[in-house]
């Protein structure tokens, strides 16, 4: 090793990371260290509706996209916490499959955490669901546990579980189906899935089976002051995080599990280990620095930018469609929230978006028509009638969404007043 050291080493990639950040793309959309670069400098990725190579052509007759859960939202907080965020990584950083420690697990990541609870570390909540599932899953059964969620449920529990083919385990459906079964004499073991809050309705949802051989696994990505009231501490035998929905770096894959029981835990760990080998250094790095910011003043400070902002969505969506007859919302009572210590109207992540009327019974495609799209109920187990609208892209994404949601509505008033019944996706200027 060269003996003559050189203490400014971080001051190039500092450099270049300032001129990556300099780069403003008017306002509506970002460059990155490891995007495309055009003649020595980084090129601007537009939000959606925006072109150009500033990002400042707007694309009046461009569809609002809202089907995904990118949860850009947080993009300004972090801009304004740019210094306590930032993250300098040595070339040599943590080469080794493992820590010093034999573990897979930073030991400072892991204490932040433990301030909390008792953790498993996945690459994401995602990759944790089918650890889960593997580890409640009987191995010495002939018969396999059916994996159940109730209707509206999220996707990836059927995708997944599907996906993976066990012998261990198999997709029932709709956890409902069986309420009126005896789970509690039977043999066959039921794994039910509980998103709380719950996405796509972002209600606070509960188990809805019982029994001995019952097992539930608790999805609690979206119990954040940013999309719900908490009315208690979340204590349920086995529940998942994810830091995508906390901090909105959905990209750096990591969540983590608390796990009541010893043998749930051991199963998990071995599934993770023989999966993946633990989950990226790297990732564990950004975590424990970005967690080091929320945590700071008690997490104050990001839960009020967030809730408010979540708020401020859902209460101008819920305004624009108070006056149709065509469309609704999902209703969500205002709680008490432990967190702030008040009474907390909804701020859900999502509009589960319904057409009301018989004739547009395909939902997403009448909304399509109207420049917006959504994800088609049918992918949570309901039916087309319904659309998932996401809350939590840019501003941009949702003031496109609002206005041709704005434009849907006016031209039914208009209809009314002229004894009209239906709406003509001709007069849409897409």
């Amino acid at each position: 090793m060269n003996s003559k050291w050189k203490p400014d080493w971080s001051k190039s990639a500092a450099k270049e990371a300032e001129a990556v950040a300099a780069v403003t793309c008017s306002g509506h959309g970002r460059a990155y260290s490891d995007g495309l670069v055009v003649d020595g400098s980084p090129v601007c990725e537009c939000n959606t509706c925006f072109e150009g190579p500033d990002c400042s052509q707007f694309s009046p007759h461009c569809a609002a996209d809202v089907e995904s859960g990118d949860p850009l939202f947080l993009e300004p907080f972090w801009m304004q916490h740019a210094a306590s965020s930032a993250v300098v990584v040595m070339g040599w950083h943590r080469m080794s499959y493992s820590y010093s420690d034999r573990s897979t697990i930073s030991q400072e990541l892991d204490k932040l955490i433990r301030k909390l609870h008792i953790h498993r570390f996945g690459a994401g909540s995602t990759q944790l669901l089918n650890a889960a599932v593997h580890a409640l899953s009987p191995h010495n059964s002939s018969e396999p546990a059916k994996v159940v969620a109730t209707i509206p449920y999220y996707p990836a529990y059927k995708s997944q579980t599907e996906f993976f083919d066990s012998v261990h385990f198999h997709f029932e459906g709709d956890a409902s189906m069986y309420m009126n079964s005896s789970t509690s004499n039977t043999t066959s073991t039921f794994i039910e899935f509980v998103t709380s809050p719950n996405n796509p309705d972002g209600k606070l949802s509960k188990a809805v089976l019982r029994g001995p051989n019952v097992k539930a696994i608790y999805d609690r990505a979206y119990y954040w002051p940013h999309f719900t009231p908490i009315p208690a501490p979340a204590d349920d035998d086995l529940m998942l995080f994810t830091i995508s929905k906390l901090t909105g770096h959905a990209g750096s894959r990591f969540g983590w599990a608390l796990v009541k029981e010893k043998d749930v835990f051991e199963a998990m760990t071995t599934y993770m280990s023989r999966n993946t080998e633990g989950v990226s250094r790297d990732s564990q790095l950004r975590a424990l620095k970005l967690l080091k910011v929320v945590m700071e003043g008690s997490g104050r400070e990001i839960f009020e930018f967030s809730s408010k902002t979540m708020k401020d969505r859902w209460d101008q969506l819920n305004k624009t469609l108070s006056v149709s007859k065509h469309f609704s919302l999902q209703e969500i009572t205002p709680q008490h929230c432990t967190f702030f210590q008040q009474v907390r109207t909804p701020s859900p992540a999502y509009a589960w978006l319904k057409c009301e009327r018989r004739e547009d019974k395909d939902c997403p495609a009448v909304i399509r028509e109207a420049g917006i799209i959504g994800r088609n109920g049918t992918l949570y187990g309901s039916n087309s009638s319904y659309v998932r609208l996401s809350l939590i892209k840019t501003q941009d994404d949702f003031d496109i969404m609002l206005h041709h949601l704005n434009k849907l509505v006016t031209k039914e008033k208009q209809n009314v007043k002229n004894g009209i019944n239906h709406i003509s996706s001709s007069y849409i200027n897409l």
